[in-house]
């Protein structure tokens, strides 16, 4: 920052100039202890993460007076647990969370309209008190219940879906794993191999 013209200087000090910070010419390795070595890890507890999540909670309260509810169910807790439906669908696509996230989430647990009875009573007891910060688990739980596949679909396909049968939903197999090689057959044993030898012969 230069000095204002009523600061007294030496008339011997020379202009200053930029000078580079000392340069370390050795390669940057990501060996740090908290590095991670290929993808994000996954496992219990470790959740779906992404970037901006926050911002999902702004974009639950959006949905506030749009939601249908059962008696005995709250919004907090369908908005918490809703939302971490969202996060997981953000994630899967590598991005931060929009509103299509939340309309997925919402309407996969038929919160956007009446709901089946039957969907009623199996989401109830899922979604009962989950706004409580103590109650991470049962969060994650509620997520984990919808298959990526499901998730993977558009907002416009996962309401086709749920208009014709909510059911189908949860039959959706995630992507699926490769399959297994088939095992070789075993080796005979010797006295099997000989046995068979006298038979041919």
């Amino acid at each position: 920052m230069a000095a204002p013209e009523y600061v007294p200087r030496p008339p011997t000090d020379k202009p200053r100039v930029y000078e580079s910070p000392p340069w370390d010419g050795e390669a940057w390795l990501a060996d740090r202890p908290g590095e991670l070595a290929g993808r994000q890890p996954l496992g219990p507890r470790l959740g779906y993460p992404g970037p901006d999540q926050g911002f999902a909670i702004k974009l639950a309260n959006g949905f506030a007076d749009r939601l249908v509810l059962a008696p005995g169910e709250h919004q907090a807790d369908v908005m918490s647990g809703c939302t971490g439906v969202a996060l997981k669908r953000a994630s899967l696509f590598g991005r931060a969370p929009m509103v299509h996230d939340l309309t997925a989430a919402f309407t996969i647990w038929g919160f956007l309209a009446e709901a089946d009875a039957e969907l009623v009573r199996l989401r109830k007891p899922l979604f009962e008190e989950v706004a409580n910060v103590h109650h991470y688990m049962e969060r994650r739980k509620i997520a984990d219940l919808v298959p990526q596949a499901v998730l993977r679909l558009s907002h416009q396909e996962i309401a086709k879906v749920a208009a014709q049968d909510w059911r189908a939903f949860f039959k959706r197999r995630s992507a699926a794993a490769p399959a297994k090689a088939p095992a070789a057959p075993a080796a005979p044993d010797s006295a099997s191999a000989a046995s068979s030898a006298a038979a041919s012969s």
